[in-house]
């Protein structure tokens, strides 16, 4: 009996799950990574729930203009995932000093491809399906005075018109979701440390604005009610 794991045509696919980042029966174990940036390594577990399927791993880590970097190591880079096992991926940063005083984005890749037993395969056109898991790394320096749990509470609103500036005055990225102006519902979006972006809205005459945050957990925050600022 042979296995195969690619075959004539690979689709792939991007999901964002709440709890898991899942790639059929394979699941990394958390939504985002919290690098600190004088540790030596951090680690992740991967999942595989199916109870028969093996998976070809593959993972790397993109910078934050999603161009592959060898700034970090991911070890092992390739391996075969069993039924209903458990790995870790390792990963250690060996690139240049990043920025203290704020944090730096990265991504984390993991491709799964399932097994294909080639006798099912033989003489038939097959569409295989592998599925790309992609999650959040923040290398975070040590000794940053900003509390995490301010974060939503700090984040600015200011209107001109139907631009909306949302700045972001903390040293670490706010995930912004559920936002509301009125009945008016935003993308969810994220504001770079000491940064802000804009984003269009419908109605210019909003004097207020609710959202809730991502915390370092992948959960989200309680619901803030904010002015905004003209």
């Amino acid at each position: 009996m042979y296995l195969i794991y690619r075959n004539y045509i690979i689709l792939f696919f991007l999901f964002c799950f709440s709890s898991f980042s899942n790639a059929g029966g394979v699941a990394l174990a958390a939504t985002r990574i919290i690098y600190p940036m004088d540790a030596k390594q951090t680690s992740i577990t991967i999942n595989n729930t199916d109870k028969k399927l093996r998976f070809l791993i593959q993972s790397w880590i993109d910078d934050n203009d999603d161009k592959k970097t060898n700034e970090f190591i991911v070890t092992p880079p390739l391996f075969v995932s069993k039924p209903e096992s458990e790995n870790k991926l390792r990963i250690i940063y060996a690139g240049k000093i990043l920025p203290t005083d704020r944090e730096s984005l990265f991504w984390l890749n993991m491709k799964a491809i399932p097994e294909i037993e080639r006798e099912e395969i033989k003489d038939k056109n097959i569409l295989q399906l592998a599925v790309l898991s992609r999650i959040k790394i923040f290398v975070r320096p040590q000794g940053l005075v900003f509390r995490t749990e301010d974060v939503p509470n700090s984040i600015e609103f200011i209107s001109s018109g139907q631009k909306l500036t949302i700045k972001n005055p903390t040293p670490y990225y706010a995930t912004l979701i559920n936002i509301k102006i009125g009945e008016e519902k935003l993308n969810s979006t994220m504001v770079p440390p000491k940064g802000s972006i804009e984003i269009k809205v419908n109605n210019p005459s909003y004097n207020q604005i609710s959202y809730q945050t991502i915390n370092d957990y992948g959960a989200s925050t309680p619901i803030i009610i904010k002015k905004v600022s003209k």
